[in-house]
């Protein structure tokens, strides 16, 4: 029994023991798998700064485990610092450089010298028999070393030769003295030498890395500003460039760190979209009325593809637009979908009170929509642009008036042959080269492309090369070819013919003086009271146009009338009447509207308009407003001051000094036209183009590729937009490009030379 009992005792203690023994082993490799976990974060940590994506002092603090000798099990993490080998805690690394290595402790940290240049530094030297020593510099001393190629490369130099400048630093005295450097890579190691002094400076020495230090705000309001450039340009910076390595440089040079491109189409652009938007629907509601504006119908070629961005906006009373929606079409579009874009457009932003939009503008073929659309609501004045207006004029020439068809027809002839003879070509490119220092061919149109652009920009051709062609005609090489050639004899009779200069003179001059009016017209966004007097102006000047260069004005005249009767509008008529800026003063001091100036086709149209934008109770009482306004017209003083014109600082041009004054004096000095009133104010804001935000071609190229990520892509497009619109920069980045690289001056003197001397002939 006792024996039993002792043997139940001691089996017992073992039990007890093996299970203590069992739970501190447990506890030991849980605490080691914690410190092992520390140690690989810490390890992490370092890389990472080291890689300079941390702190400095990780350069100089290095972790270690500790392991226990017993069990060889991690027993604590510690820092070892790399200068002095100082070992210390690692619960918070950042006290333990601020202690050790800022306050001076590490004896090694603030007396280190600047790292001696390697190549200053004399190599291990080899025991070769067979080879000479060579002698290299090592810091004022020399040594020898052997068994080195024999050639010899001077580090100062070649450093200089490569662009170096970073980390080898000789000084006089060490020029002197040194010899030449054999290093076993040739004359491409010295470059990869200076890095690796330039890595050695910068460990040692990291109170000295380059660059300014920013703060964080600055760096804040330094990315807002490119993230606000980089959207309002929409397309012409590409969001991959943010990334390319020479741009990090750039940004690691100013002291900025490096941006990730999906950071700008992530977080940045939806912060930026929503301020935008708030901010344009903010301008809408405060506003009692406003006007759409479609833009971007036009068909545009691109890729062989017929792609296009149609971008509406909303023009305010207070004459500010603000940017609505982009819708991308390929192809051509039925006049149902237009129509359909443009109604959605207004209810989306007015709900059911549609009578908020009072009309719109657009471009192109969508006249029947327009019209569709101001029939169901006559409250509506539907336009279309002035632009689109003139810029068809140049295509009714090219194709109808007679003098600007032989034109044409002569130019192809002549560009047709130039190009297509290799001898002549050559010819006329070296005479090019002579005189305006390029070459190039003469722009022809393709046949199924004979539309006025390409046919324009082969007149500019002919024009521009004036000079060369003359010089052409020449040549030897061309005389030889016109005894076989009758083409070239033809060609050769055109180039001496007085005429055909004279008249490639006019249809460039007007070509010209129709661009040029388009122009302004697309610039400064006319309002429709200025239609009737814009196509006055030109009549005018075509007018003149004829008598300078003696053609025939009835086949001209006919072709603007009819462009003038497929843009007429009777708004035009009705705001010219009602607009105070148009009063004309009379013998008696009255300042009376111009209604002289309308044909009675004119007047009876102002009727109507204004009897249907008013309701039927209403329409009498606005034409009696009406005759009143024609025989009482504007105070002088109101009218002087709507009239007032100052100097544009820019272009130096006249301009009215308060474009609202029209508007105002209806809404407040002649508030006793309550019902003519209503249409006054309506009418006179109303714009006559629809020339609004530009898109170029970088944007189509968006379009078409990342048809997936519409949603960004549109957002962008909104931002860019809303920036041109508020900044009234109606331009195109590619345009102004083109602009900058192109010089035509002296073009029309080259051609009257050449006139003179085809004359003399």
């Amino acid at each position: 029994m006792a024996t039993n009992a002792t043997t139940a005792t001691t089996t017992t203690t073992a039990t007890t023991e093996t299970a203590s023994i069992s739970g501190s082993t447990t506890a030991e490799e849980a605490t080691a798998k914690a410190l092992h976990k520390r140690y690989e974060g810490l390890q992490t940590v370092r890389t990472k700064a080291i890689k300079g994506k941390g702190a400095w002092y990780w350069a100089h603090l290095e972790p270690i485990l500790i392991h226990n000798s017993e069990t060889g099990l991690p027993k604590a993490v510690k820092l070892r610092c790399s200068l002095c080998d100082a070992v210390f805690s690692a619960s918070n690394p950042s006290r333990t450089a601020s202690e050790h290595l800022k306050r001076g402790t590490c004896p090694n940290f603030s007396s280190s010298p600047v790292p001696k240049p390697i190549s200053s530094v004399s190599p291990i030297q080899h025991n070769h028999r067979k080879r000479p020593p060579a002698a290299v510099s090592g810091g004022g001393s020399s040594s020898a070393a052997v068994g080195q190629p024999s050639f010899s490369v001077s580090p100062v130099r070649f450093c200089s030769e490569i662009g170096y400048s970073g980390a080898i630093v000789v000084s006089q005295q060490q020029q002197s003295q040194s010899q030449n450097l054999i290093l076993s890579g040739g004359k491409e190691d010295l470059g990869a030498l200076a890095m690796l002094e330039d890595s050695v400076k910068k460990l040692k020495s990291p109170k000295t890395s380059p660059g300014p230090v920013l703060s964080k705000a600055q760096i804040d309001s330094a990315f807002d500003f490119l993230t606000d450039w980089v959207f309002e340009s929409c397309g012409s910076v590409s969001l991959s460039s943010l990334e390319h390595p020479k741009f990090r440089a750039f940004l690691n040079q100013v002291g900025l760190p490096s941006i990730s491109r999906r950071d700008f189409v992530g977080s940045r652009l939806d912060v930026k979209f929503e301020e935008v938007k708030a901010e344009s629907e903010a301008k809408i509601r405060d506003a009692l009325f406003f006007q759409v504006c479609s833009d971007g119908w036009k068909v545009k070629s691109f890729g062989g593809n017929e792609e296009n961005l149609v971008n509406l906006s909303v023009n305010l009373p207070n004459g500010t637009s603000v940017f609505r929606r982009a819708v991308f079409t390929s192809g051509s579009v039925p006049s149902k979908y237009a129509e359909d874009v443009m109604w959605e457009t207004i209810t989306a932003i007015c709900g059911s009170v549609v009578q908020q939009c009072v009309g719109i503008v657009s471009d192109k073929f969508k006249s029947k929509a327009l019209r569709n659309l101001e029939t169901q609501h006559h409250w509506m004045v539907n336009l279309s642009c002035q632009f689109q207006g003139f810029s068809s004029l140049i295509k009714d020439f090219s194709r109808e008036l007679p003098i600007f068809v032989s034109v044409v027809e002569n130019c192809l002839k002549l560009a047709n042959f130039v190009n297509s003879k290799s001898q002549i070509r050559n010819c006329f490119h070296k005479y090019q080269l002579q005189e305006y220092g390029h070459a190039e061919l003469l722009r022809v149109p393709r046949h199924r492309e004979l539309n006025f652009m390409p046919l324009c920009a082969m007149l500019e051709d002919v024009v521009s090369s004036a000079r060369a062609l003359q010089l052409l005609l020449l040549d030897e090489t061309y005389k030889i070819v016109s005894m076989e050639d009758p083409i070239a004899r033809e060609v050769a009779d055109m180039i001496r013919d007085a005429r055909f200069w004279n008249d490639l003179q006019a249809v460039d001059s007007l070509v010209k003086l129709v661009r040029e009016m388009a122009h302004d017209i697309e610039t400064e966004r006319p309002l429709v009271g200025q239609c009737l007097p814009l196509w006055d102006e030109l009549r005018a000047k075509v007018k003149d146009w004829c008598g300078k260069f003696h053609v025939s004005e009835s086949p001209i005249d006919r072709l603007i009338d009819r462009r003038f009767k497929k843009n007429y509008h009777p708004a035009w008529a009705a705001a010219y009447i009602l607009d105070p800026l148009y009063l004309i003063r009379d013998t008696s001091g009255k300042y009376l509207p111009p209604f002289k100036c309308l044909t009675l086709e004119q007047e009876k149209d102002v009727d109507k308009l204004i009897t249907r934008l008013v309701s039927r109770e209403e329409a009498h009482i606005a034409l009696m407003e009406l005759m009143k306004w024609r025989t009482e017209g504007l105070d002088p003083v109101y009218a002087q001051a709507v009239q007032l014109k100052q100097r544009d600082p820019i272009t130096g041009k006249m301009r009215i000094a308060n474009p609202q004054s029209s508007r105002l004096v209806w809404e407040t000095y002649l508030s006793e036209f309550k019902s003519l009133g209503k249409v006054a104010v309506r009418l006179i804001f109303l714009h006559a183009t629809s020339c609004g935000f530009k898109c170029n071609w970088s944007v189509l190229r968006w379009f078409s590729s990342f048809r997936a990520g519409l949603d960004r892509a549109q957002k962008m497009i909104f931002i860019a937009a809303h920036a041109k619109l508020e900044r009234r920069d109606f331009s195109n980045e590619e345009e102004k490009d083109a602009e900058l690289f192109a010089s035509t001056d002296g073009e029309d003197d080259v051609l009257n030379e050449v006139l003179v001397d085809a004359s003399s002939v």
